[in-house]
């Protein structure tokens, strides 16, 4: 068994064995960073659900108010008109078939996001296997399968995240960079739970949020009270 560094330790001793507010965790999180990179920081949300059931998978996007602290390179596969949208709009790397078979056979995979225009899909369809487990095939529920390129690419690069349950039932997403201002930190986080919460299937029973973690790369997670993301999205 791996043995647990002493600042790891160290940090987690700090951690009480109770549900934190988002004002609280934030800060404390912040606080207990020991590594000497700026870490990301990222939400674990515990679902009651059953993904094994197509009508209880949890899929949607959010665009973070205050962004990821870094642009995504993003990859839109269209013709024409729309290539020369998309490259006006901030695209990385724009093209039709040459990036599809670029990404087949040479298995380039250099970007953070693809989008394309539905017209392509017969072509990026092939790209299913290699794109799929990666989580960057463009799907319309995620807005990355549009003729409004532009808008797309433009959300982005602004920080929209997409997120999607696990076998598990859990969803993994970042909300920005340790050294955010706390403030940024907790609007992210809170705009992501809010989505989350949107996007409960009707088909789900009994609890929705069964546990909420707030974590960075290398410190302590920090539980998180479930209900208070509940009721904010109520209100």
């Amino acid at each position: 068994m791996a043995k647990t560094g002493k600042h790891i330790e160290k940090a987690r001793a700090q951690v009480e064995a109770r549900k934190y507010t988002l004002a609280e965790a934030v800060p404390l999180l912040q606080k207990l960073k020991f590594a000497k990179f700026d870490e990301t920081v990222e939400l674990s949300v515990r679902l009651g659900v059953d993904p094994k059931h197509a009508d209880q998978m949890v899929r949607g996007t959010v665009v973070l108010p205050h962004g990821l602290g870094k642009s995504k390179r993003v990859v839109v596969i269209a013709a024409g008109d729309k290539a020369a949208e998309a490259e006006r709009a901030g695209a990385d790397v724009v093209g039709g078939e040459e990036i599809v078979e670029r990404i087949q056979k040479e298995n380039w995979l250099d970007f953070d996001a693809v989008v394309a225009t539905p017209d392509m899909m017969k072509s990026v369809g092939r790209l299913g296997k290699v794109l799929g487990p990666r989580g960057l095939m463009p799907n319309p529920k995620t807005g990355t399968v549009t003729f409004d390129v532009a808008k797309a690419v433009e959300e982005i690069k602004a920080g929209k995240v997409e997120f999607r349950t696990d076998k598990q039932g859990l969803i993994h997403a970042a909300v920005g960079k340790i050294s955010f201002p706390a403030a940024n930190l907790e609007a992210n986080a809170r705009a992501l739970l809010a989505s989350v919460v949107r996007a409960k299937p009707a088909a789900a029973k009994g609890k929705y949020l069964r546990g909420v973690v707030l974590t960075s790369t290398m410190g302590p997670g920090v539980p998180l009270d479930a209900s208070e993301a509940e009721q904010e999205t109520k209100a």
